[in-house]
């Protein structure tokens, strides 16, 4: 008789196929949903680490759990799935004893956060998926136990813990944008809109969230002059125009309280706006808010003088229109980024 070719199952085929399309950021499933099954699959595998089939599939739901929860951190903004991580990462966790390692320095695996961790961690959840990957990647006997090395497992599931709560906390937590205030307040009190709409120019610095968050604070609080009130609203709509893939919600929280404040329930007889005129690059727009605010040092604006005018800027139409126009990125952001209506609130 002939050896059998150890093979995958077509379960687990499939499972490499969809966690590696969401951690290449590529997904042909739903992502939340997909991980919620992965996070309750271990959760509900922790024990089983009696037996060695048990500690198989522990050894591979730590590995899908770390190589995930990096794309978790930056593209999910649910609380619930947030929990699941946390407590099936604990709970891995609190099974290993760090102090087990035998392994040589350097014998533990790399590169897990990954496609290969994806592939690593499904085929190492059964005996047969462990054979197909050894002979895949050419791995001998002690290569492959290095993978279940109780202290390589718990340094691996004791990063991808902090990371979790290092990201929950940056996403729905609170967000302290007040060292921006020695970047934008003059000695005087009053506020620099050049220097504000300088940083938002600066998106390789990752501002425009930052400045739209510190806009929105500053109108929500009444710190301002009157005549800055437009400037920092023209700064909140871009910062929120300006961030594509979207913003969290201990961002977005803000945002939205500040856009409330906006009339939307309002008309007039101006046939348009100055806005209308610049909103077509980020280049038009910052011509248009440093010449309203320095117009002798910055001369260039495409908004011609007939609209150029403080009552057509300050009109509550112009507000109106451009509250609408964020409000409906904001629930764009929500619907891309998923969760739950309570997850985007307080």
């Amino acid at each position: 008789m002939t050896e059998e070719t150890p093979v995958l199952t077509d379960d687990h085929s499939q499972l490499i196929s969809d966690l590696s399309g969401i951690v290449d950021d590529y997904p042909s499933v739903d992502p939340e949903a997909t991980l919620v099954v992965l996070a309750d699959d271990a959760a509900e595998a922790i024990g089983h680490d009696g037996d060695p089939a048990g500690r198989q599939e522990r050894t591979g739901y730590a590995i899908l759990l770390y190589a995930t929860c990096w794309y978790v951190s930056a593209r999910v903004f649910n609380k619930s799935l947030f929990a699941a991580y946390t407590e099936v990462l604990d709970g891995i966790r609190a099974t290993l004893d760090p102090a087990a390692c035998a392994c040589p320095a350097g014998a533990h695996p790399t590169d897990l956060d990954s496609g290969y961790g994806i592939e690593a961690g499904v085929s190492l959840l059964s005996e047969a998926g462990r054979a197909v990957f050894a002979e895949d990647y050419d791995l001998d006997d002690e290569e492959l136990a290095a993978f279940d090395c109780e202290g390589f497992l718990a340094e691996l599931v004791g990063r991808a813990a902090d990371r979790v709560r290092e990201a929950y906390e940056e996403i729905f937590g609170g967000i302290d944008v007040s060292p921006l205030d020695a970047r934008f307040l003059r000695e005087d009190g009053t506020i620099d809109i050049v220097a504000m709409q300088e940083a938002i120019q600066r998106s390789w610095e990752e501002n425009t969230g930052p400045v739209a968050l510190w806009s929105a604070r500053r109108l929500l609080s009444g710190q301002m002059r009157e005549t800055e009130r437009l400037g920092l609203f023209l700064c909140l709509w871009m910062g929120i125009a300006q961030t594509y893939a979207g913003l969290p919600p201990s961002y977005a929280r803000d945002l939205a309280a500040a856009l409330a404040t906006i009339d939307l329930d309002v008309s007039c007889d101006h046939p348009r706006h100055p806005w209308s005129t610049a909103d077509s690059t980020t280049r038009s727009r910052y011509l248009a808010v440093v010449h309203l605010y320095a117009p002798d040092e910055h001369p260039d604006t495409p908004v011609p003088a007939e609209l150029s005018t403080r009552e057509l800027w300050e009109c509550p139409v112009q507000y109106a229109e451009l509250a609408r126009r964020a409000l409906d990125d904001l629930e764009g952001w929500r619907v891309m980024r998923g969760g739950e209506e309570e997850d985007w609130e307080d």
